[in-house]
């Protein structure tokens, strides 16, 4: 059908009348409009404090209700947090519903420092733990006066504090940091005082366990680095070859530790490895070890230092210090080695020196080994006789060598008895079962 123009015209004019469209209705023809909501970003909380009305405060431009994701009183996680809120006006005919959303962030709780004189402790010395509440948060901390943050010192253990100094601690969480923990110590200890110490005491009329709260084990026959030949035992494992009727470690009713190596069968050796690794550790002062050796061809007895950090940047980054080493049947004369280990001087390249006993004298008897353990400085000694003293001028000649021991991290002690690998060789016909290292004491005193 063909209209005029003045026809179709007049069609479009009625058309739009009847729309009724810029009435004074407000509804504009059934269209809404979406409310404005104003919420200011949120002041940062400590984890643990629940969602309350300063970080659930959005207002709109109409009348209505608000729903908040999450609601008030959840617990958030540490962290950048989305909080959303949906509105709902009251005047549903004009207006839709409205949504918003803003970042809150959650800050860790800061660490507890607590001290204890239980586990060793005494003479004014005591054995700093710090803690966090929040999950997953991991504590940095300092002792030298500077602030600490991600690159200090990550804590891995409870350490003993014998000098003047303040602890200082920050836990970080998704990116976040605490406020900073501190407290200061000022127990003015003299030097050469004894401040923590494991006599290996048992009254109990038996072979006795180990303090469990100051030694755990490394267990297994993995070689441990050296191609050994031992299945380290823990106390109380019967998994074979190990056996709690002959065990690899125990406190004597003589009052001594027992670190006995076995041959339950032939081509099978036991024995134990020592630690105190996230339970205890020291920095700086002078460390002790009582103790006889067994001497004989595959014997490899160590007692020895490792950095606490090596949990987050290995071996031989975390620095090694070896107090006691020797290995294989007795010499003439006969031997003790003090060595120490870190990045570009490790192994061969190593820097060890040996002690060489009086005529007469074997390792296999009654000694002392020491390590005094000063900032730039390690010396070791024998029977109270100094024969070596590493700093950090002994590595200028290593190439790319880093010296470990002054990064701020504390040290756990080892005490093992290794049998074959790389070093000492494999036992031979010559080798007594059982044999075994006896340690009368482990003694830390102040510089």
């Amino acid at each position: 059908m063909r209209v005029e123009a003045a026809t179709l015209a007049a069609i479009l004019v009625v058309s739009v009348a009847m729309c009724g469209c810029g009435g004074g209705s407000g509804s504009r023809g059934n269209q809404t409009t979406t409310p404005m909501i104003t919420w200011a970003s949120p002041a940062a909380i400590i984890y643990g404090a629940a969602l309350g009305a300063t970080q659930l405060d959005a207002t709109a431009s109409v009348p209505g209700t608000f729903a908040y994701t999450p609601a008030a009183g959840t617990v958030l996680a540490a962290g950048s947090q989305p909080l959303s809120v949906t509105f709902t006006p009251t005047d549903t005919t004009n207006y839709t519903t409205a949504t918003a959303k803003v970042t809150l962030m959650v800050n860790p709780t800061a660490p507890a420092i607590s001290t204890s004189t239980q586990n060793g402790a005494q003479n004014g010395a005591v054995i700093v733990s710090l803690s966090d509440t929040t999950p997953s948060a991991l504590i940095y901390y300092t002792v030298d006066g500077t602030t600490p943050n991600a690159s200090s010192q990550q804590y891995q253990a409870s350490f003993l504090v014998a000098s003047n100094l303040e602890v200082q601690a920050t836990a970080i969480a998704a990116g976040n940091s605490s406020t900073v923990a501190s407290q200061s110590f000022s127990a003015n200890i003299p030097s050469n005082t004894l401040v923590w110490s494991d006599e290996f005491a048992n009254t109990t009329g038996a072979p006795a366990q180990p303090d469990p709260t100051i030694w755990t084990y490394d267990t297994g026959n993995s070689g441990f680095g050296n191609n050994e030949l031992e299945t380290y035992c823990a106390w109380g494992s019967s998994t074979s070859p190990c056996s709690t009727a002959n065990p690899s470690e125990y406190v004597g009713t003589d009052g001594y530790l027992h670190i006995v190596a076995q041959q339950p069968s032939s081509g099978v050796y036991t024995s134990a490895r020592m630690k105190t690794q996230g339970l205890f550790s020291f920095q700086y002062g002078r460390l002790e070890f009582r103790a006889q050796v067994p001497e004989a061809q595959g014997f490899w007895p160590a007692n020895w230092l490792l950095g606490n950090n090596i949990a987050t940047v290995n071996w031989p980054a975390c620095g090694e210090m070896d107090v006691l080493e020797r290995v294989n049947a007795a010499a003439t004369p006969d031997w003790n080695q003090g060595s120490i280990h870190g990045t570009g001087f490790t192994g061969g390249t190593g820097l060890g020196t040996q002690y060489l006993f009086p005529s007469g004298q074997t390792a296999a008897q009654w000694h002392t080994y020491g390590m005094a353990w000063t900032q730039g400085k390690v010396t070791y000694y024998v029977d109270e006789i100094p024969y070596a003293t590493f700093t950090t001028a002994s590595i200028s000649g290593f190439p790319g060598a880093v010296w470990p021991f002054d990064a701020g991290q504390a040290n756990f002690i080892i005490l093992n008895l290794a049998i074959g690998g790389d070093y000492p060789g494999p036992p031979d016909n010559t080798t007594p079962w059982p044999s075994e290292m006896l340690i009368d004491y482990v003694r830390i005193y102040t510089n």
